[in-house]
């Protein structure tokens, strides 16, 4: 798991959060919405409307005093007696929300039989304001409320009751509101529920809409670049998009090398078709000018047909390069599966290079260490006669008469190393990284010779392909050195 999947698990997730909190706080809200109205409210149950009667009564009888002990011997049910300067008869606090909902109510319940909340004078002549709040604990308790009454009614006597009305006698509760209390509904409590739902969904918008265009836009790019290339427009376009660092930066990246990779492919390929069709004039136009001369003069037949002979085996052997180059190109070929003594291959190159040099008086000499006597190599020994064949032809070829090759075989940490040293005319320093081209003359080559340029192209495809590497260098005193490192196969 890469990291565009923890961006997209990390999207979601915080929008699944925020959707979560928006949600619970709704609900939240609204459930401390209904417990504070429900706090605030009055009751009106038959039990509150008998309490209520009980404790006129008791007020009316006996006074404040009397009032004071009936409700402190109340076990459930809670009735405040409230004066007309907003003071709590027990001395408990009271909501002002609370008492003006009580007040609310006396003015709406004025000549109701049995009213819940009663503004009532004493024998003292104090004036309380009488009502029961509701809540959950007592709501929950409107079973045990006959019996609170009953013993009130037991500790402050028949004469405190008065003509309060039996249990039974008591007439049905006021109708009740919206709400369930006679009270208007608050119309701001669900503009207060939905505002954090619509924050929640809000907020899980605005997470999807970013997600999507972070994620739309590479992709977008990726099309536009798609169709560009598909008409041939191989220019890198994401180069400098690593600020992003995910995996669409890296498919970028990777369409920017690819593109780069088949615009060189291609920039070669139409080099080689152009070095070719080079390469091919010569001999045909030399071919046609034979067989012209021939025509013309018939007593030179002989001279003629060598000429035509000698050109087209040039060409034959022009051909035969071009194919192994392109097979090597195209990686086509065995499986690079035996075990090649290097040694007495290099041995085997020697010899026939040394029949062939001693034409021009050229000196080839080996030199190598114990180590590298025993060293082998796994690949195909065709391919690495090949490759080093072309090398040291190639310097034989450059040397000049009398001169001497010289070819050094050592045991290296990073392999086994093939060395070529000549004293020709070496190549210019800003030509080193091009003799490995296909078709690639040296501007400063002091004499012609009959190669075409692909000898040293294939040595470094046949190296490479084996897992090595090839490179040349300068001499001091001139001449040019070129080196070939080939991995050493370990034991088992």
């Amino acid at each position: 798991m890469g990291r565009l999947f923890w961006k997209f698990f990390l999207c979601i997730m915080l929008a699944q959060v925020t959707a979560t909190i928006g949600i619970g706080g709704t609900f939240w809200l609204k459930n401390r919405a209904a417990q504070q109205e429900r706090a605030l409210d009055i009751d009106t149950s038959p039990p509150a409307q008998m309490i209520i009667e009980a404790a006129s009564a008791t007020l009316e009888a006996g006074g404040g005093q009397a009032l004071r002990q009936f409700l402190g011997k109340l076990e459930r049910m809670r009735v405040f007696a409230v004066d007309a300067r907003g003071h709590e008869l027990m001395g408990r606090a009271v909501h002002p929300a609370m008492l003006s909902k009580a007040r609310a109510m006396l003015g709406q319940e004025q000549g109701q039989a049995h009213p819940v909340v009663r503004e009532t004078v004493g024998s003292d002549k104090q004036r309380y304001l009488l009502f029961l709040p509701s809540s959950e604990r007592f709501r929950n308790a409107e079973a045990g409320a006959a019996r609170d009454t009953l013993n009130a009614v037991a500790m402050t006597g028949p004469r405190a009751m008065g003509a309060a009305p039996r249990p039974h006698e008591a007439g049905p509760p006021p109708p009740r509101g919206e709400f369930g209390r006679g009270m208007p509904p608050r119309m701001d409590t669900p503009y207060r529920t939905f505002i954090p739902l619509g924050a929640a969904i809000a907020a899980s918008l605005l997470f999807s809409f970013l997600l999507a265009w972070y994620f739309a836009r590479p992709i977008r790019d990726l099309r536009q670049a798609f169709e560009a290339a598909s008409h041939g427009d191989l220019a890198p376009r994401f180069h400098a998009s690593g600020k992003r660092g995910d995996e669409l930066t890296d498919l970028g990246r990777d369409f920017d090398r690819m593109t780069g990779r088949l615009r060189q492919l291609m920039e070669s390929q139409t080099r080689l078709l152009h070095d070719v069709s080079h390469e091919l004039r010569s001999p045909l136009a030399r071919l046609q000018a034979a067989i012209g001369l021939a025509h013309q003069q018939p007593d030179k037949m002989d001279a003629s047909m060598q000429r035509i002979e000698r050109e087209s085996e040039r060409m034959d052997k022009l051909i035969g390069e071009l194919l192994t180059l392109s097979r090597l190109e195209a990686g086509a070929g065995s499986p690079l599966s035996e075990d090649v003594d290097i040694a007495e291959l290099l041995h085997d190159i020697l010899e026939d290079a040394r029949y062939e040099a001693k034409a021009r008086q050229v000196d080839i000499a080996l030199s190598g260490d114990a180590a590298s006597a025993d060293a082998a190599v796994t690949g195909r020994p065709e391919l690495l006669a090949r490759a080093v064949e072309n090398v040291v032809r190639n310097a034989v070829k450059h040397s000049p008469d009398g001169g001497t090759v010289e070819v050094e075989l050592s045991r290296m940490t990073e392999g086994l190393r093939i060395a070529v040293l000549d004293r020709g005319p070496g190549v210019a320093g800003a030509d080193l990284a091009r003799i490995f081209e296909p078709f690639f003359r040296a501007s400063n080559t002091q004499h012609s010779t009959d190669g075409h340029g692909l000898g040293l192209a294939i040595a470094q495809h046949v190296i490479k392909a084996h897992g090595g590497r090839i490179g040349a260098s300068l001499r001091s005193g001139g001449g040019l050195c070129v080196e070939m490192l080939l991995p050493v196969k370990t034991p088992g």
